[in-house]
């Protein structure tokens, strides 16, 4: 028995890492086809970015959002790190049954934490295994996170880690028995059971027992080995190594998601110059290898958990984008192009090919077939991202959030975008409308700059104008960008005009731009017209520069600089300002208005007194919430407004539901599936609420559609109301007339 045990568990282990060997080698080979990115951005403050790893995998921060899963998850991922030396012994036991390890072997607190957390990893592995048996996506289907997954290899890992587990358990019950521990003792106080039963044996028959299960032990471990090396694309597998580097090289060293901010484009590794571009700059992404190195490593680092996909807006109302299933099959698609792309194949801008046929006359077929697809194409085309996929996304970063691996869904959504759009000008029809109207007017809607301020004679009190009521902002404590839908959208100038009266009655001095601003290039960015965003938003940055004062070079005036703060009613236009115009040399301070709202109440500026009876529930809208972290202060506002009652949907906060209108979607139809904003409102109805309130304009538009189309089917009820919190805030403080106040009236003569 031993001899066996001994060939069988050193050959496996030759060919094993042999085979990992070459594995890892391949993989370094594969990232290297990526793109480079700008110098520093993926490695600035390596010690933040090391601590950032340690937090994220010591306190499993995002898995243990999942409740069970995430606490049965760490302690497998523990126990995979730190069991290894379970291994040495096996190799130890093959040759001598009762060998331990030197120091190790024998220490108590070693041997207390082997029980411990080989016990635990044991039982986390079942738990997760029931997990999955639960939710098979024959089972509830399409609401499955594992829908679309390779349940085949999440089975076989399962079984792999199980089956080992089981041989550690079995083989320290054996040590004890060899070690003739006759009364119970700390250090086997989880194998103790299995060491009474297994006493009773011969020592002979101890000693092919532990022959047998190191072998069982080290052969699952080999096999295991040798099959992930044979296959690169076993994300659910190959995470465990992968995640450690793709988390230290997320975006942001602090640890904070990759949202927020889109990132600039880049060619080689350097931002286009879109006033000089280069001769040789790619725009987007047309091609597998034209995603950086960041991206390759993303695709491979997937798990298949589909956490992404659970909270896909697109996916949970029957359109064809899942973010799991896209990053599955950029991986697949980038690792079995790979032979080809190593041989030196790949073509030009043109279409042509760069290798000659004696370059590829070694690559295999398929690598050679699968150069032939198209990245972005029909099944008909043979594509492997599906149009209808591309478009469907609505950049919420509900999957970004989600993913236990930092794995940065939107960023590569929007840069294949850039191409259709640029290059290709394939997107949908109906998104052209608003681009022109950029190009031509400066907002979506194509209407003339003069009506941005239309809706300052609908106030009853001055709205000062820069340029015409101010000379400057340094009159002013904030300047209130009140953005295109504000401006010029009926239903977002209630907000507008709501807001704006509260900071009259809060004497906090503000003013708006008179007509000259533009879009902030919100939805052209996310659509993928980068040229369009940059040249919207580099003459906003100018003109706000100078209504700042930042142009003003005349030391003699002795002037003093405004703060360069704002507010803004559209949290699309404040993610835009605050985190994208830096990009663009516009550094100012941007608050969104339910948080200067909050602080005003906090001072007592603002007096909410009149009661507003009813039911609310808030919708958090995308780019405030989960791209900005911005989840209080609305709720807060509401906590302030004396009779109502708040109740959180299902959805809320970092697991908020999208409107459906964001990545440019408030421009084009949505034909595939359930619509997304009457799922969102479906969501609100069932808790049969007097008031939907949120905070965008962008979510006030499409909740209003949904809920006023419920209301012409009767399944809402009329007095339902959709209004933004500045709008119930008002209402509360705004003191109802007294009787006492009003006017005195003569008395009706006697007849």
């Amino acid at each position: 028995m031993q001899l066996a045990a001994i060939i069988v568990s050193l050959t496996l282990t030759v060919v094993g890492v042999a085979l990992l060997a070459r594995a890892i080698g391949q993989f370094v080979r594969h990232f290297k086809l990526g793109q480079p990115v700008p110098a520093g951005t993926r490695t600035d403050n390596p010690y933040q970015r090391s601590v950032t790893l340690v937090k994220e995998f010591l306190g499993h921060t995002r898995m243990n959002r999942w409740g069970i899963v995430g606490i049965a998850h760490w302690f497998v991922a523990v126990g995979f790190l730190t069991l290894p030396p379970t291994i040495v012994t096996a190799y130890g036991q093959l040759f001598q049954a009762d060998w331990t390890l030197p120091v190790l072997g024998g220490f108590l607190p070693y041997e207390l934490y082997i029980e411990f957390i080989g016990a635990m990893t044991t039982l986390g592995i079942a738990v997760l295994m029931v997990i999955r048996l639960l939710n098979l996506p024959s089972r509830p289907g399409r609401k499955s996170r594992f829908a679309g997954s390779k349940m085949g290899q999440a089975y076989f890992v399962e079984y792999v880690i199980l089956t080992i587990g089981l041989a550690i358990y079995v083989l320290r019950g054996l040590e004890g028995a060899l070690h003739h521990v006759d009364h119970y003792e700390p250090a086997y106080f989880a194998s103790y059971p299995l060491v009474l039963a297994l006493k009773g044996l011969s020592v002979g028959a101890l000693q092919n027992l532990v022959y047998l299960f190191a072998m069982i032990k080290l052969s699952t471990t080999m096999i295991w080995m040798i099959t992930v090396s044979l296959n690169t694309n076993m994300g659910v597998a190959w995470h465990r190594f992968l995640a450690f580097p793709n988390i230290w090289f997320k975006r942001n060293a602090d640890g904070s998601t990759a949202l927020g901010a889109l990132q600039p484009m880049t060619s080689g590794g350097k931002e286009i110059n879109f006033e000089d571009p280069g001769e040789d700059d790619v725009y987007g992404v047309s091609q597998v290898e034209h995603f950086s190195w960041k991206g390759l490593l993303d695709f491979s680092t997937c798990t298949e958990c589909g956490r992404c996909q659970s909270q896909c807006p697109a996916w949970n109302t029957g359109k064809p984008l899942s973010p799991k299933l896209l990053i599955m099959s950029l991986r697949d698609h980038a690792h079995a192009k790979a032979p080809y792309l190593l041989a030196g194949g790949g073509k030009t801008m043109e279409g042509e090919e760069k290798a000659s046929e004696e370059q590829l006359k070694d690559v295999p077929a398929a690598a050679l077939a699968e150069a032939e697809r198209p990245l972005i194409g029909t099944l008909e085309e043979n594509g492997v991202i599906d149009p209808d996929v591309l478009w469907s996304c609505t950049t919420c970063g509900a999957c970004v959030e989600q993913c236990p691996v930092d794995i940065e869904h939107v960023d590569h959504i929007v840069d294949m975008r850039r191409y259709q759009v640029m290059i290709e000008s394939a997107f949908p029809s109906e998104a052209g409308t608003m681009l022109k109207n950029l190009e031509k007017k400066g907002n979506p809607w194509g209407l003339a700059k003069k009506q941005r301020v239309e809706w300052t004679k609908e106030v009853d009190f001055e709205v000062p104008i820069v340029g015409k009521d101010v000379e400057d902002l340094s009159e002013v404590d904030y300047l209130y960008w009140v953005g295109c839908a504000g401006a010029l959208e009926d239903r977002a100038k209630k907000t507008t005009k709501a807001f704006a009266e509260l900071l009259h009655i809060a004497g906090v001095k503000f003013a708006i731009m008179g007509g000259d601003e533009k879009c902030t290039g919100d939805s052209a960015r996310r659509l993928g017209n980068e040229p369009l965003f940059q040249q919207l938003g580099q003459e906003n940055v100018a003109m706000l520069n100078m209504a700042f004062g930042e142009d003003d070079e005349d030391e003699s005036t002795k002037k003093p600089k405004a703060s360069k703060k704002i507010v803004a009613t559209c949290p699309h236009c404040f993610n835009t300002i605050a985190n994208e115009y830096p990009q663009l040399g516009g550094e100012f301070e941007v608050i969104h208005h339910t948080q200067l709202l909050q602080h005003l109440i906090d001072e007592g500026k603002l007096l909410p007194v009149t009661p507003v009876d009813g039911l609310i529930t808030y919708h958090d809208p995308c780019y405030l919430g989960r791209h900005n972290k911005v989840y209080t202060p609305p709720r807060e506002i509401m906590s302030a407004v004396p009779g109502l009652r708040q109740q959180e949907m299902h959805r809320h906060k970092e697991r908020g539901f999208c409107c459906g209108a964001g990545g440019a979607r408030m421009w084009m139809e949505e034909r595939i599936g359930k619509r997304i904003n009457t799922e969102r409102v479906d969501e609100a109805l069932s808790l049969n609420p007097d008031i939907v309130s949120t905070a965008c304009p962008f979510c006030l538009v499409m909740l209003t559609d949904s809920v006023n189309g419920k209301k012409n089917d009767g399944k809402a009820k009329e007095s339902l109301q959709v209004v933004d919190v500045a709008q119930l805030l008002l209402d509360s403080v705004k003191k109802p007339v007294e009787d006492a106040e009003e006017p005195a009236t003569e008395p009706e003569p006697v007849k």
